[in-house]
């Protein structure tokens, strides 16, 4: 009986190590599936929220908000009248910088708009923004920050310049994509 009573301590202790395994190797798998779709976004959240847990998790909740908004793609016109827009917002740089970057801001902020991403603050914006377009929220940021730093008097012509390549980056990102693995329907 004391042979069964060790067999059976040795199961159960076999049955625990093993679930503790699989979780943690399921947790490995979400964390890694996060990472590869948030990409350099991911490393910031890990910078901001101190752990990759905090990151994935704090991830996960954006990716799960942005699934409720009805994300579209631009119908043939929206999409050619925002291209005409921005060539002239792009045209005005020579001859106002500062104007051409303000501009270019108005109209991503439009463009999300359109698209259906809701207009909150600054922060939540880049937030939503990052789930369909990991890649290209870092612009979004820096074109902001440039912004902030012009409206104090402290941004230099080459500044502005990078600025609007920022914005750029992302407009273009938001005008030729549809909506990603986050499952949006599209509604052209």
């Amino acid at each position: 009986m004391d042979m069964d009573a060790t067999g059976f301590i040795v199961l159960i202790l076999t049955l625990v190590v093993a679930g503790v395994a699989a979780i943690l190797f399921w947790q490995m798998r979400q964390r890694n599936a996060i990472k590869e779709r948030f990409g350099p976004e991911y490393d910031r959240a890990v910078r901001e929220y101190g752990s990759e847990t905090k990151a994935a998790a704090a991830l996960d909740k954006r990716a799960t908000r942005i699934s409720k908004y009805k994300i579209r793609e631009l119908s043939s016109r929206e999409r050619q009248d925002f291209e005409s827009s921005w060539r002239n917002t792009q045209a005005r740089f020579v001859d106002d910088p500062r104007g051409a970057v303000a501009e270019a801001d108005t109209l991503v902020n439009r463009l999300m708009e359109t698209r259906g991403y809701p207009m909150g603050d600054f922060e939540r914006r880049a937030e939503d923004v990052s789930v369909d377009h990991p890649h290209v929220v870092q612009n979004y940021r820096a074109a902001h920050n440039i912004a902030l730093a012009d409206a104090a008097g402290k941004a230099s012509t080459e500044d502005l310049r990078r600025a609007l390549v920022c914005y750029r980056a992302l407009f273009d990102d938001l005008l030729s994509t549809h909506p990603t693995m986050t499952g949006h329907e599209a509604h052209a």
